[in-house]
């Protein structure tokens, strides 16, 4: 009997350890053939499993194309079989966006496929991954059980790229991190515009530069125009049918440069400057607060050496 009640709470305690290992991905149809999963408004957590990012995929004529994996390989294992309940074709190429973890560590589950990335984004992948997912695990546990850094295998450049029988331009930008890949899809003018766009949540900041980020943004506005794009796909926050999310984004790198500069002028030190109330507009958004304190982690002290400077 012992034995048998043993046997018994074992197997609830697997059945409620499977049940809060679900992501409940749902595929979100945003455009003919174009799919995305949507993240929390959050920071990584126990209870998101750090489900805070939007991947999607793209159905062509001849096979799938992946965009980002996710922060594990649960979540990517749980994005395939998401994307096999939709189409029964082949995966003919994963693309990362960029080296930050919940990007791209999902990618074991896509193994067997050709996964892609700019040289930079590879090469950070390769050198800062296996940190990535020992940090990840600490911030949600168990859900990263498994999860190991697969590296993409091909390198992907600026330009024209048919991939599974769909026509894409890919955008090899920077600012959010050293390489930032955007990617469109002509056929249904829906751009992935990765975390170098933020939508009604804060940015993060670890890889930053606010000036090249400006600049690449400047080139999103400019490509949506010319290229008449439909939906937009942001990085972290709510899919966009305009461009109000790359303004919602320089907006909030504008407020933050300046405001960094602002505290290194008037001699502010970092605590100071942590305690400096956020404006009205974006005291309530998401993760406001606790992106901010990152940020001035992140880049008060260049701000702080560029017044020190200047003040010489």
């Amino acid at each position: 009997m012992r034995r048998l009640l043993a046997t018994l709470i074992a197997c609830l305690s697997c059945q409620a350890w499977a049940a809060g290992s679900d992501y409940q991905l749902t595929p979100v149809a945003i455009a003919e053939g174009v799919y995305s999963f949507i993240g929390e408004l959050a920071d990584f957590n126990p209870s998101n499993g750090g489900n805070i990012v939007n991947t999607g995929f793209i159905v062509g004529t001849e096979g799938v194309v992946v965009i980002d994996t996710g922060p594990s390989r649960r979540y990517g294992e749980q994005m395939r079989t998401a994307i096999a309940r939709i189409t029964p074709k082949p995966i003919a190429l994963v693309i990362n966006t960029h080296h930050h973890p919940d990007h791209f560590l999902g990618n074991q589950a896509f193994a067997d496929a050709p996964i892609g990335a700019l040289a930079e984004t590879g090469k950070g992948i390769a050198s800062e991954g296996d940190a990535f997912a020992e940090n990840l695990f600490r911030m949600t546990g168990d859900w990263m059980s498994g999860t190991e850094v697969k590296a993409p295998d091909q390198v992907l450049l600026a330009g024209p790229l048919k991939a599974g029988g769909r026509s894409l331009i890919l955008l090899a930008l920077k600012g959010h991190t050293d390489a930032d890949l955007a990617v469109f899809d002509e056929d249904s003018a829906t751009l992935f515009a990765g975390d170098l766009v933020f939508n009604l949540r804060a940015p993060t900041t670890p890889h930053a530069n606010i000036a090249q980020w400006k600049d690449a943004l400047r080139d999103l506005d400019r490509f949506m125009k010319d290229h008449r794009v439909r939906v937009l796909v942001p990085g972290h926050g709510p899919i966009a049918r305009d461009a109000l999310p790359i303004a919602w984004t320089r907006d909030w790198l504008t407020w933050l440069d300046k405001s960094l500069r602002e505290s290194a002028a008037e001699g502010l030190d970092m605590n100071e400057t942590l305690t400096r109330p956020l404006p009205d507009a974006y005291r309530d958004i998401p993760v406001s607060g606790s992106e901010y304190r990152r940020s001035v982690g992140h880049l008060f002290p260049a701000a702080e050496a560029s017044s020190l400077q200047h003040s010489h």
